[in-house]
């Protein structure tokens, strides 16, 4: 019986298995030769697609940052919920795929969905009345935020030796039980974190006080 064909090789298969190399391993694990063995195909094969590594890392930073929703900031959201519910939608993509923040952080580049978020976000601020400089500070604000929420979990760091803290460190007597409730945790500490920066943002916007009411929970 003849072997059934490989699939064809494509953009798609190899960011979808970088992608798994990332999660799996880390940046570290995704090179031409690995990626190549992984897809049983021969490594040249893959500069059909892609010239280098860098160029196969951007295409599945922007795979990732495709999930984050940004309708928000062009549906008539009020410019307070748009923030509330862009940095949750982002958060989410990136928590879902921590490895690849590292090199999300090195900045939008050319990868075509960074740079609809940033598009996104300046908009809805200019939009809502922010001065250009203060939104691109908006923008930036947000994003050192997320990338850091979404980059590791405060909770998972402590170990469960509840004597260490006990005997050394007496007011962390409960950190020992902070694992335990990691989600809890983490997803806790981000929404305290980003109402606090939102109803600050909302303190200093131009409009005054006006513009300063409460936004909706």
């Amino acid at each position: 019986m003849a072997r059934p064909p490989k699939p064809l090789l494509s953009r798609g298969r190899i960011v979808e298995c970088a992608l798994a190399l990332v999660d799996a391993e880390g940046l570290q694990a995704v090179s031409t030769r690995r990626l190549a063995a992984e897809l049983g195909v021969s490594g040249p094969s893959l500069y059909n697609h892609f010239r280098n590594k860098d160029e196969i890392l951007d295409a599945v930073a922007d795979t990732v940052c495709a999930q984050v929703d940004v309708s928000m900031f062009s549906d008539g959201t009020e410019w307070r919920q748009a923030l509330l519910d862009w940095a949750r939608s982002y958060r989410a993509a990136l928590s879902a795929h921590p490895n690849i923040v590292p090199f999300l952080a090195q900045g939008p580049g050319r990868r075509p969905s960074q740079l609809r978020i940033a598009d996104a976000v300046f908009g809805g601020m200019t939009d809502a009345g922010w001065p250009k400089a203060q939104a691109t500070h908006i923008g930036a604000l947000m994003r050192y935020f997320v990338a850091g929420s979404a980059l590791g979990s405060f909770a998972r760091g402590f170990i469960d030796d509840e004597e260490i803290y006990a005997r050394d460190y007496p007011h962390l007597d409960q950190a020992h039980l902070l694992a335990e409730h990691r989600q809890q945790v983490d997803e806790g500490a981000f929404e305290t974190g980003l109402r606090a920066l939102v109803d600050g943002l909302a303190a200093r916007h131009p409009g005054g006080a006006a513009a300063s009411a409460p936004g909706p929970a």
